[in-house]
């Protein structure tokens, strides 16, 4: 009679926590709205109520740092060994261009020293030995350069275009080290999601072992069923190991993008989270011209191309330069002095055939500068493609994603409330829960996918989208 009375008032619990289920999850339609999709914690199961703190790297010290994406950038821009290097690459450049207009500074040289002739032709014709000791204490030389025909100019211009494309080179890495950011922490988010559905996962199957055993003890249910219970709560702790392992990674991957590997640890503050854009194909691409600094570096490679093929073709152009010599030596160190100045037209070493060959080479790599820029120009039309449509594709997911996982949780609690009642079996149970598990798996995947397309998007066109979408920022700003 007891037996009876518990199985009814289970059958009672089960219908009343139906119904409050579905009056709190009301049915959903196809479109993505905030009524549909609050955040991520609707389909998560509830925090822990032991005060423990979630979300905690292991780091070096014990010591705890709040961490969000913009820190994470921040700290990416500051410590990131490929913008470091691409900066100073601009200081470098910086200094050749400074090398080049040396040219038009004065030309300092002192010399000393002591020389010991004997002449040979005239020791011999004279039949007496003729040995002359030649000292000087300093010959002193001034050359200045007073015109080269627009040689020095154009090589100026060309480190000047170099310093340029440099610094496009800097845009570029901030760029892509951005984007590795994003995407890294983004996995870093899907990692610690993928944990917790892991926990709660162990956390069901626990639930359903200790039901599979309090059944088998009070005879209802056969030994079987708590076996299969074992082997499910055993796989779904081997997938917590997992999970937790990959935790881990997804922190070494971001610390090593930010370049400090050696940070310590600290607290993830954010989560997953789906922010729609309002952008269109055009409107990216239009963005794109202005900011994407690959198209600034390829233009600024076609003007290089054409101002070393003008270098080129003033092969044969001289120099005017003017100099002054001060000598102080003789018989002795100190025994006379004598000067000279003069003016100075000076004509290169002329050879026609490397000259002419020269100029096509340039010719030919000013042409090919040409189609590298439109080839860049493509290539990047067809990444801005690739991220946009990618990005819708991951945009319409995002509500069939959701409604697997209400559709999975409504069967599972349903196929634990029949269990408890004893009118499902294990299989039915452990295959509702098995499907509530991969359906927010697939939520987070889908959730992260469309997170790292958004950064695509974003690198695609070199700025950054503001949750409103109708605002536009910089990137790094």
């Amino acid at each position: 009679m007891l037996k009876r009375l518990s199985v009814v008032s289970l059958i009672l619990f089960s219908m009343m926590f139906s119904q409050a289920y579905c009056e709190e999850f009301p049915p959903i339609g196809n479109s993505l709205n905030e009524k549909e999709y609050p955040n991520s914690d609707a389909v998560l199961p509830k925090p822990k109520t032991d005060g423990s703190a979630d979300f905690v790297i292991e780091g070096s010290v014990e010591k705890n740092i709040d961490m969000t994406l913009d820190k994470c950038i921040e700290l990416a821009l500051g410590n990131n060994p490929q913008i470091n290097a691409a900066f100073h690459d601009i200081l470098a450049s910086d200094s050749r261009i400074k090398q080049v207009w040396s040219n038009y500074f004065p030309q300092l040289s002192w010399q000393t020293g002591y020389t010991r002739i004997r002449q040979l032709q005239l020791s011999d014709a004279l039949g007496r030995n003729l040995t002359f000791n030649y000292y000087i204490l300093g010959q002193v030389t001034l050359q200045q350069m007073l015109y080269d025909f627009g040689v020095t100019q154009n090589q100026a211009t060309i480190r000047r275009l170099d310093y340029e494309g440099y610094k496009a080179t800097l845009g570029a890495t901030i760029n892509e080290v951005i984007y590795q950011t994003k995407d890294a922490y983004y996995n870093l988010l899907f990692a610690f999601e993928n944990k917790k559905v892991a926990e709660d996962t162990v956390n069901k199957f626990e639930m359903f072992y200790n039901q599979a055993k309090a059944f088998y003890e009070i005879g209802m249910n056969p030994k079987v069923d708590v076996t299969i219970a074992e082997v499910n709560l055993s796989n779904a702790k081997l997938q917590l190991i997992q999970a937790d392992n990959a935790v881990n990674l997804a922190v070494a991957r971001l610390n090593n993008v930010m370049g400090v590997p050696f940070i310590d640890k600290y607290n993830v503050q954010e989560r997953l989270t789906y922010h729609p854009v309002n952008i269109t194909f055009n409107q990216a691409v239009e963005i794109a011209r202005e900011a994407r600094p690959e198209l600034k570096l390829a233009e600024l490679k076609v003007e290089s191309a054409n101002q070393t093929l003008k270098l080129v073709k003033k092969s044969y152009y001289p120099t005017l330069s003017v100099e002054g010599q001060l000598q102080i030596g003789g018989k002795n160190w100190t025994s006379n002095h004598g000067y000279n100045i003069g003016g100075y037209l000076n004509f290169p070493t002329v050879n026609g055939m490397l000259i002419r060959n020269e100029i096509k080479e340039a010719r030919y790599l000013y042409d090919k500068e040409i189609a590298n820029a439109k080839n860049t120009q493509n290539s990047i039309y067809l990444e801005i493609q690739n991220a946009f449509l990618t990005l819708t594709e991951k945009q319409n997911q995002m509500p069939v994603a959701l409604l697997q996982v209400k559709q999975a949780k409504e069967n599972y609690e349903l196929s634990y409330g029949r269990y408890r009642v004893g009118e499902a079996n294990p299989t039915e149970l452990k295959d509702a829960q098995i499907n509530y598990q991969q359906a927010q798996l697939s939520y987070y995947n889908a959730l992260y996918q469309y997170n790292q397309a958004k950064a695509q998007l974003e690198k695609s066109i070199g700025k950054n989208l503001t949750p409103q979408a109708d605002e536009i920022i910089e990137l790094g700003s």
